[in-house]
């Protein structure tokens, strides 16, 4: 029996979780078709979710296909939940990308689809609601070649768009894409003899390897086109790389809780077998934790089971502490973070009777299952300030704060998240015993910028050897937790951080007593006196000020263009594109994040209700022009 990990992706009402549903009840692990607007779908159990009609939390359920058991992992397709997406991008074996045949090529398709390429993740994209008024097929092929990527591989043709008779006629063409990757292809190919094996084999080898990418078209709607993606599904893409024999090696994708709060974790083992009451080191501290309870995902639902084995997901109980992203057993190499941070930061505001300790628990709940909610405490303001990627996250964050803590919150008005960068080189240090230094600590520091996306390096000019590791690792651990909040209170990045100068009493007692720490250098002061020399270091650098920045996309009538244009310009976006097609005009271009939601707001009275817009984060920006914004908290620009 083969396994499969797959994910199914899209752009938010692209029908993803509609494809979902009508996957299961092909392959007969549900007998009546859910639905999204019902609220009944099989993925989508969180009463938000039925609620909105929309997936915020990825979900997992799993179907046989002769041979093949396929793990089937249905995710967020709204921008704002996209850390969601992120963390199940690297438990995968495979993909469908769903795309819309009305809507066509939207922003987060091409996000998607551009990561799935970086990452080589084999992918097969399914055009969906062929039986849609205003569906098209030559049209979006253009458009997924244009805007996603030419690599594609028509498996077939649709008859009578837009209406209830659509469907799906397969067949592999036009194929020359292949031949660019098969020399032996293009040689059979000018000599006149392709044959349908050798062709098919192209078609499997390119795909597993991520160098094709087949397009099916269909309905979850109305079943059509979905026999050949289940097709498709288990012979194109790849089985799931396992050795079970080898050391345990794993990640944690999701993190819930069970009935009586504990805490439950979802994880792909790549690597070796974990059964119950095995102990596994997780994390970057590499707690070890019991494995008290398994289960893995077969025929629709979670089976409980002794062990797991290499290949499959797993519900795993007993580790206490574990959080999303972490690592089982053996770490994997860790790919960072795929899809740009958060761009947007807002304040809780309590209700009168909203208890704090109860808010601030149930807030450490809610990070733990989404590390990218950012959480940042101002002591001396008793302010609770959350990173976000969208006003439909804030909504989503006060509903269930509401309906599973019983906690009632508003917030603030959101605000764009900057992030600092050094302006120059700056350099500080502080000497152990001189000049009122409190801590018995000897650390000197310099900060240089460095290349833009590269984010935050420590470096040491200093023998590892000069004083114990312990010291060494506690200035590390500070400075990069001390560029949380630079100079201006923002996030600082894109720096080299380097150990300049080194020192420590060593362990010292009087006679015949204990080890007295007044007189010996401990971890603390390593971890106190990083703090203030960091920031000498960084105020002698002086640092920059960058606001994020989205790339838009809107389509209005032409005639609306006159109205539009300027009020853009207002809006201190900046149209880099206008085009105009028939009586509909597209404007592309940037625009600050702290407008975009206005820009969203004002588009309908701009364009009389007709105009959409589409975004996504594009860049951060220097403010060159007006008040630079200080964000308030311990760190202070002197």
């Amino acid at each position: 029996m083969r396994l499969l990990n797959l994910g199914i992706l899209a752009h938010v009402d692209a029908g993803k979780t509609s494809l979902t549903e009508r996957l299961l009840h092909s392959v007969g692990v549900v007998d009546e078709l859910g639905s999204v607007d019902a609220g009944s779908t099989r993925t989508d159990t969180l009463a938000l979710e039925r609620r909105r009609g929309i997936t915020i939390k990825s979900a997992v359920v799993s179907f046989a296909v002769d041979d093949v058991t396929v793990n089937l992992i249905d995710t967020p397709g709204h921008p704002d939940f996209i850390a969601e997406v992120e963390r199940v991008l690297g438990v995968l074996d495979g993909v469908v990308l769903v795309v819309s045949a009305v809507e066509g090529v939207q922003a987060q398709t091409r996000i998607l689809m551009r990561t799935l390429r970086r990452l080589r993740i084999p992918t097969l994209l399914f055009v969906n609601k062929i039986d849609r008024r205003g569906a098209r097929y030559d049209e979006l092929l253009r458009a997924v070649a244009e805007r996603l990527t030419a690599e594609i591989v028509p498996m077939g043709t649709v008859t009578a768009p837009g209406t209830r008779e659509a469907r799906f006629v397969p067949g592999i063409g036009p194929w020359d894409v292949l031949a660019d990757h098969d020399d032996e292809l293009l040689s059979a190919w000018a000599e006149g003899g392709v044959g349908t094996e050798q062709l098919r084999g192209a078609l499997v080898a390119q795909t597993r390897q991520a160098r094709v990418h087949p397009v099916f078209f269909g309905s979850a709607a109305t079943g059509a086109g979905v026999p050949e993606l289940i097709t498709g599904i288990k012979e194109l893409l790849p089985a799931a790389d396992a050795d079970p024999e080898g050391p345990v090696s794993g990640t944690v994708f999701k993190v819930e809780r069970g009935p009586a709060g504990e805490k439950v974790a979802y994880a792909r083992l790549f690597s070796g077998t974990l059964g119950i009451r095995d102990r596994v080191p997780f994390g970057a501290a590499r707690t070890e934790g019991r494995v008290t309870a398994i289960s893995v995902f077969e025929d629709g639902t979670d089976t409980p089971r002794e062990a797991v084995r290499a290949g499959r997901i797993a519900k795993l109980r007993g580790l206490a502490g574990v959080r999303v992203g972490d690592a089982l057993g053996e770490p994997r190499k860790d790919h960072g973070h795929f899809f740009a941070p958060p761009s947007l930061e807002t304040v809780l505001v309590p209700g009168p009777d909203t208890d704090s300790t109860a808010l601030h628990l149930a807030l450490t709940r809610l990070a733990e299952q989404d590390p990218l909610i950012g959480l940042r405490h101002d002591e001396e303001r008793r302010e609770t300030s959350v990173s976000l990627y969208g006003e439909v996250q804030k909504e989503v964050i006060q509903a269930t704060l509401a309906e599973e803590f019983g906690l009632d919150v508003t917030f603030r008005e959101s605000s764009p998240l900057c992030i600092e960068r050094p302006a120059g080189t700056g350099a500080a240090v502080w000497f152990n015993k001189k000049d009122g230094n409190p801590f018995l600590a000897t650390v000197g520091l310099r900060v240089d910028p460095a290349p833009t996306g590269s984010g935050v390096e420590f470096r040491r000019e200093v023998e590892l050897g000069a004083m114990p590791y312990a010291f060494f690792k506690a200035v590390e651990d500070t400075v990069h937790e001390t560029l949380g909040q630079g100079l201006y209170g923002w996030r600082v990045t894109d720096c080299t951080v380097t150990m300049t100068h080194s020192g420590y009493s060593p362990r010292q007692s009087h006679a015949h007593q204990r080890f007295n720490k007044s007189m010996s250098s401990t971890g603390a002061d390593f971890r106190g006196v990083t703090p203030p020399v960091l920031i000498d270091a960084l105020r002698r650098a002086g640092t920059w000020v960058y606001e994020p920045v989205h790339r838009f996309r809107v389509e209005a009538p032409a005639d609306t263009l006159g109205a539009l244009l300027p009020a853009l310009a207002a809006l201190r976006a900046v149209p880099e594109t206008t085009e105009t097609r028939g009586g509909t005009g597209t404007v592309e271009g940037t625009v600050p994040a702290a407008r975009l939601h206005e820009l969203e707001q004002r588009l309908p009275g701009l364009t009389r209700g007709e105009g959409e817009s589409e975004s996504a984060f594009d860049h951060y920006a220097r403010i060159t022009h007006g008040n630079v914004p200080f964000r308030p908290g311990p760190t202070r620009k002197s």
